[in-house]
């Protein structure tokens, strides 16, 4: 078993999703790169300023523009969205999660029957989509189709086109203001991937995404169901045998109760990690994260659900989808990377009439780094790569209460 400390925990976990020491992937090129590492970009329709996943790949890659993944995901072909935890998944995986989609169409109890009480639908649908190539739920009125009560669609049509997403026969062709347009499967993937793998293949494939993922997973049930398709009752008896074979290690980190599991070939890293060194493969392309600060996404996997207050005692909760007066800080709150800490967090939006930057509130996690003048430095050059990220034209900061860190931030970006 590996022991290690907190702090090499932190930047394993980190460098593994490509935040630290800095962005070491560039443009449409380094989009696919980022993509690939992280192992699954979480895709999400909000949009306040920008939508989570974009903001996911702003702080990875270096000239980075909103859509440059569906770029690389419809136009080339490079990836695929998939799934009730909807994600976009590297195109070659196919084989693997088609196993999983046979799953949940023979085994799972709410898809199967949806498919089951739409019957009709789904074969409409399909021939439909014989007929025209490819289709959007928009393309059926309310009026002429049977209406439902499912949060996943309000008319049997577009629960059928789910459905037949859901089980592998059709996938996204592309996306209308991030709205599916469906078409048969055959017509988006490559021949050669539509197959399904081994089981027992698919399996231990699933449990090392799922790993890789993490970086350091407990491969508990709770955390899994978002991601794989693997019988919990085998998991217990897969890890084993991936522990013998050596496909996963154990990791203890010290201060947590629970062993921790990583991918193999990663041990490699942790020990460098463990010596002080950074990895040759993360060294960054221009700046790193103690010289410019970076904002993570309201999902990226360093921070949501819980992890960012065992990672970093940083409590972080998306407060999006509470009542305005139970929020503690704001609407759209992102936390502020700097080095391999967060250290602040800040509101925002994006005045589309004046195309201005508001920033709504900036609360620092340590008050010290309000006079922090390396801090402020750091802090302005995240905000003037971020305004660029988002397109905006000004910036307001009238209400970053510290002096130092609102004439750097405000002074920094003005010079854009």
């Amino acid at each position: 078993m590996l022991t290690i400390d907190l702090q090499t925990a932190r930047r394993f976990i980190l460098g593994k999703q490509g935040l630290w020491p800095g962005r070491r992937w560039r443009g449409v090129t380094g989009t696919e790169q980022a993509m690939r590492a992280i192992e699954y970009l979480q895709l999400d329709p909000l949009q306040i300023i920008a939508r989570s996943h974009d903001i996911t790949l702003y702080s990875r890659v270096l000239d980075y523009t909103p859509g440059l993944w569906e770029e690389v995901t419809y136009q080339q072909r490079k990836f695929f969205d998939w799934g009730g935890w909807l994600a976009a998944r590297p195109m070659d995986e196919l084989p693997h999660w088609r196993v999983v989609m046979r799953r949940e169409r023979d085994d799972e109890t709410r898809i199967r029957a949806m498919g089951l009480e739409h019957a009709e639908a789904v074969a409409e649908m399909r021939e439909i989509l014989r007929e025209r190539g490819t289709v959007s739920n928009r393309d059926f009125t309310m009026t002429t189709r049977t209406r439902t009560q499912n949060y996943r669609g309000r008319k049997d049509s577009a629960l059928a086109l789910y459905y037949l997403w859901r089980i592998g026969e059709v996938m996204t062709h592309h996306r209308e203001r991030f709205e599916r347009v469906y078409a048969l499967t055959e017509a988006v993937a490559p021949a050669h991937l539509i197959r399904e793998s081994d089981d027992a293949e698919a399996d231990r494939f699933l449990i090392k995404k799922d790993v890789s993922f993490s970086g350091l997973s407990q491969l508990k049930r709770a955390q899994d169901t978002f991601h794989r398709g693997v019988p919990f009752d085998q998991v217990a008896q897969l890890r084993a045998a991936m522990l013998a074979d050596g496909d996963l290690i154990e990791v203890k980190v010290e201060g947590w109760k629970a062993i921790h599991y990583a991918l193999g070939s990663d041990a490699g890293l942790l020990h460098e990690l463990s010596a002080g060194r950074v990895p040759h493969a993360w060294t960054p392309l221009a700046t790193n994260t103690t010289d410019e600060a970076v904002f993570l996404a309201p999902l990226d996997q360093v921070s949501a659900r819980g992890r960012a207050k065992v990672l970093f005692g940083f409590d972080y909760v998306w407060e999006v989808y509470k009542p305005e007066h139970q929020r503690k800080f704001g609407y759209y709150t992102l936390p502020v990377l700097w080095g391999d800490r967060l250290v602040a967090r800040f509101d925002s939006k994006l005045d589309r009439t004046t195309n201005t930057f508001v920033i709504l509130g900036l609360w620092l996690e340590d008050a010290a780094l309000g006079t922090n003048e390396h801090f402020a430095e750091a802090l302005a050059r995240g905000f003037t790569r971020f305004v660029t990220f988002l397109g905006a034209s000004k910036i307001d900061v009238t209400a970053i209460s510290e002096p130092l860190l609102r004439q750097h931030v405000g002074a920094c970006v003005a010079a854009l």
